[in-house]
């Protein structure tokens, strides 16, 4: 494990210690070994509840890379965010079927319900709201996903009828 000082270095409140403590021990069981980034990631994703910048630094330092290599994998998967998410993530799938079948009418109303953009959270933390380029359901379109669970063959009502159980 790397000295506590290491992390004073990059906290800018002193109940982020604990936070980065967890990502150290978790960089700590991975060995500090750069081939095992993205293991590491998810789970300071998973501390944080996303990757800030900040976060990405204190992991570059640590495993000895650029900020611009963690920034760079942090950008290319979808999977990652440097912004807090809402407690639920709506996908919905905009592949071939689910988009012929109304998949630009369920995000139409998605963002109008919301009051989001595409890949933003809403006010009270509640939802963040994206497209997914197919779920693999294309039986089931148009189709959507709320965190790991999908739902088949959405209409605006459906969606709000979902969105009440939530």
């Amino acid at each position: 494990m790397k000295e506590h000082s290491a992390i004073e270095r990059y906290i800018s409140k002193m109940e982020d210690y604990e936070l980065y403590e967890k990502v150290d021990n978790v960089m700590d069981l991975y060995g500090y070994k750069q081939e095992n980034l993205i293991q590491i990631l998810h789970a300071a994703q998973t501390i944080f509840g996303c990757v800030p910048l900040e976060l990405q630094r204190f992991i570059a330092d640590a495993l000895d890379m650029t900020l611009s290599e963690v920034s760079g994998v942090v950008s290319f998967y979808s999977f990652f965010s440097v912004t807090p998410r809402g407690e639920h993530t709506i996908r919905v799938c905009m592949g071939t079927a689910c988009y012929v079948r109304g998949g630009k009418r369920i995000v139409d109303h998605l963002l109008k319900t919301l009051n989001v953009d595409l890949g933003d959270t809403t006010e009270d933390g509640r939802f963040t709201l994206e497209i997914a380029r197919c779920i693999g359901s294309c039986g089931l379109a148009p189709a959507l996903m709320i965190d790991d669970v999908i739902y088949k063959q959405m209409t605006p009502n459906k969606v709000d009828a979902v969105l009440s159980r939530l």
